[in-house]
């Protein structure tokens, strides 16, 4: 009971602290994009909880971005008329919410479960407060993006701009090419049991989430000139992105996980002691 309590009161500090900031924007297009996020997570978690899945859980929130940055674009652009770097920035987004998305759900789908979820499923309030995390995951990361494309300005274009660009091609290219490394070599049998140490593997522990986090750096920098005021904290975007993937949800499960497998392999604690969790 005390359990089910706290995992209430994260969700709504979650929410809060995620609205909070919306309003620092003073943008009521911000703010509302905000509550139909997690009014989005919060419908879906329902069919989630009564069939016991998770198996929509991460497609759901690259269906979250898609529905946010759709509505945030229709809106700006009935408000403003069209702004090419709104555009852009709204086709960068989309296509690799996509790429990331459909990944994810065939990788699960392959997979037959999510390991994470297997003490999460059964509580109804903590299954909610994953859902609720989601929300605030898509709303934090996409804050800069959606206001910048809802100011008065809108994205503007200038070398910021093409800067942020060429961050985000890069980043996202490394997180491509990372997942295909690593999902080729999975499904080679004589790899069974192993890890993958070959490509872009060689040089960081965890390529996907350094080019994850340097895509959305450059989002952020893209954003950046068409802030102002206490808009510019909504640039807390590629640092939540950061602690999440490196101490929350991402690096640190997977290496637990990691080293009960091969923590007693020489082999394993010398690709550990010599190649860099991200790039240093």
């Amino acid at each position: 009971m005390r359990a089910s309590f706290f995992y209430i009161l994260y969700s709504f500090i979650a929410f809060t602290i995620t609205y909070s900031i919306s309003l620092l924007t003073k943008i009521q297009l911000v703010n509302y994009a905000i509550i139909l996020s997690f009014l989005f997570q919060w419908i879906l978690f329902i069919p989630a909880y009564l069939f016991q899945t998770e198996k929509f859980y991460d497609i759901s929130g690259s269906i979250n971005y898609i529905i946010i940055i759709a509505y945030i674009y229709y809106n700006s652009y009935l408000k403003f008329d069209f702004n090419l770097g709104n555009l852009i920035l709204s086709i960068l987004i989309t296509i690799w919410a996509v790429r990331l998305g459909s990944f994810l759900f065939f990788r699960i789908k392959k997979d037959g479960e999510d390991k994470r979820f297997r003490s999460i499923k059964p509580s109804p309030t903590k299954f909610f407060m994953t859902w609720t995390l989601q929300g605030m995951w898509v709303s934090i990361c996409s804050l800069c993006a959606i206001t910048g494309m809802s100011s008065d300005k809108g994205i503007v274009i200038n070398n910021l701009f093409y800067l942020g660009l060429i961050i985000f091609i890069l980043g996202f290219y490394i997180e491509v090419i990372a997942d295909y490394q690593k999902t080729k070599f999975r499904n080679d049998p004589k790899n069974k049991n192993s890890f993958v140490t070959s490509g872009l593997w060689a040089y960081s522990r965890h390529p996907n989430y350094l080019g994850e986090i340097s895509l959305w750096i450059g989002i952020s920098i893209i954003s950046f000139s068409s802030l102002s005021n206490w808009q510019f904290i909504t640039l807390i975007s590629p640092v939540f992105t950061y602690i999440l993937l490196v101490h929350i949800s991402g690096i640190t499960f997977l290496e637990v996980s990691g080293n009960k497998k091969w923590g007693h392999l020489k082999s394993y604690q010398e690709y550990i002691k010599k190649t860099p969790r991200l790039l240093f």
